[in-house]
C-alpha cells in the first residue's frame, strides 16, 4: 500500500511538472516570437539607411583620400549630380566626411528624417580614437532614389547650433 501511495505522489508531481513546463514553454514562445520591437522608420528611411551604410562601409574600408580614381570607385553610390560636382573638385580633403585630411576611424548612421521633397536625410556620426584623442562629429547626408536605388545626393556639416 505504501508503494502505491508513493507512485501516485510521484505521478501527481510529474503531471504538475509537465503542466508547469508546458506553460513555461508557451510563455517563452509568446515572449520571443510575439513581442518584437516594431520598426518605426519609414520604408524609404530603412532602404536608404541600408544603401548609406553600404557606401560608408566601402568608403571606410578603402583609401579615403580624395582623388579622381577614388571618386570613380564611389560613383555607384552617388547621384549623377553629386558625382559631376565632385569630379571638378580639387584633390585633397575627404568630401564624404569632414572635407579635410583628418580621416575618422569609424561611423554610425543615425537618425533619419524626411525632407520636404520626400527624400531621407540622415545624421552620420564620425568617430576618431587614437593615442592622442577621442572625438566625434556629425554630418548630414541626403539620399535620393535614382536608377532604382538610393544614392547619396548631398553631404553637409552640422552646425554646433543644430
Amino acid at each position: 500500500m505504501n508503494n502505491l501511495r508513493f507512485i501516485n505522489c510521484v505521478k501527481g508531481k510529474s503531471n504538475r511538472s509537465l503542466v508547469l513546463a508546458a506553460i513555461g514553454l508557451v510563455i517563452a514562445f509568446a515572449i520571443f516570437n510575439g513581442c518584437s520591437i516594431p520598426n518605426l522608420e519609414s520604408r524609404d528611411c530603412s532602404d536608404a539607411r541600408t544603401a548609406l551604410h553600404e557606401f560608408y562601409s566601402f568608403h571606410f574600408g578603402n583609401d579615403m583620400r580624395f582623388t579622381f580614381e577614388n571618386l570613380q570607385l564611389r560613383k555607384r553610390f552617388l547621384t549623377d549630380e553629386l558625382f559631376k560636382k565632385l569630379e571638378n573638385a580639387p584633390a585633397g580633403g575627404d568630401p564624404f566626411t569632414t572635407e579635410d585630411e583628418d580621416y575618422p576611424r569609424a561611423f554610425r548612421v543615425g537618425k533619419c528624417s524626411i525632407d520636404r521633397m520626400g527624400n531621407p536625410n540622415f545624421e552620420v556620426l564620425l568617430f576618431w580614437k587614437d593615442d592622442q584623442r577621442t572625438g566625434q562629429r556629425s554630418i548630414r547626408v541626403g539620399m535620393r532614389k535614382q536608377n532604382g536605388g538610393w544614392l547619396v545626393e548631398r553631404i553637409s556639416k552640422v552646425n554646433a547650433n543644430d
